[in-house]
C-alpha cells in the first residue's frame, strides 16, 4: 500500500524538489502540495494523507498552527517538520502541536524516504539524539513548572520506561536496559501513550520533560 504524502512549504523548489525524490519510490505518492498553512490544513482535509512534510516558516498561517489544526482530527495524518537549522526554537513548538518529529531540509533522499516510511508505520521518533536534544535544550531556556501528577495513572515500570523513551533509546534498547522482552516494552508504551492520552513517543518525550519526570540539564 503507498503511503499518500503531502509537501507544504512557501518555496516552489522545495515542493517540487521533495516531490520528485519521493515520486521515485513505488510505495510513496505525493497526493498534494500546499504553499502555506491554510493550504496545508484545506489539502489534508480534501486527499487525507498519511504523512505531511511542513515547513515551519510559511506565510498566511505558519506550520505550527497548520500541525495544529491538522493534528487536531480524528484520524490525523503524521506531520514531520522541515526546517534549516537543527536547533530551531520552533520546532518545539511544533512537537507540543503534535509534529511527529522533523527533518532538516539539506537531509539526503535515502534518509528521507526512511523517515516517512517510519512515521507512516507509527514509529514517530526520528532521530533520537537530535530531537532529544532539541526538546531538552528548549525545555531549560523555557521551563515550566512541573506537573508530577500527570503520570499518576502510571505504574512505577510504565515511568521507567517512559523515563528511558525519553533518553532516546529504541523498544530494543529499552529491553536489554529492564531486561525484559521487546514485545513487553511495546505493550509498556502503548499503554503509556493511552493512559496518558498522546498520540506518539514525541509527544511522550515532551510530557516526560514537562512533567519533571526528566531533568533538561541532565538528559534523564
Amino acid at each position: 500500500m503507498n503511503v499518500r504524502v503531502v509537501v507544504a512549504d512557501d518555496q516552489e523548489v522545495v515542493r517540487a524538489g521533495f516531490g520528485a525524490l519521493l515520486g521515485t519510490q513505488p510505495d510513496l505518492a505525493v497526493v498534494a502540495t500546499a504553499g502555506d498553512g491554510a493550504g496545508a490544513v484545506r489539502v489534508c482535509q480534501e486527499t487525507r494523507p498519511d504523512v505531511v512534510l511542513m515547513d515551519v516558516r510559511m506565510p498566511v498561517m505558519d506550520g505550527i498552527e497548520a500541525t495544529r489544526r491538522i493534528t487536531a482530527d480524528p484520524d490525523p495524518p503524521r506531520v514531520l517538520m522541515l526546517t534549516t537549522f537543527d536547533l530551531d526554537e520552533h520546532v518545539y513548538d511544533a512537537l507540543v502541536a503534535g509534529a511527529s518529529g522533523f527533518l532538516l531540509k539539506d537531509v539526503t533522499a535515502e534518509r528521507l524516504f526512511d523517515a516517512v516510511r517510519i512515521v507512516a508505520a507509527g514509529e514517530a521518533l526520528l532521530a533520537p539524539a537530535v530531537t532529544r536534544r532539541l526538546i531538552r535544550e528548549f525545555a531549560r531556556l523555557r521551563p515550566r513548572p512541573p506537573a508530577p501528577h500527570v503520570l499518576d495513572a502510571l505504574t512505577p515500570r510504565e515511568t521507567d520506561v517512559l523515563r528511558l523513551v525519553a533518553a532516546g533509546l529504541s523498544n530494543a534498547e529499552i529491553a536489554g536496559h529492564l531486561v525484559v522482552g521487546e514485545e513487553t516494552v511495546k505493550t509498556h508504551v502503548s499503554r503509556i501513550l493511552r493512559k496518558l492520552g498522546l498520540r506518539d513517543r514525541v509527544q511522550a518525550v515532551v510530557a516526560a520533560y514537562e512533567s519533571g519526570l526528566v531533568l533538561p540539564r541532565s538528559g534523564r
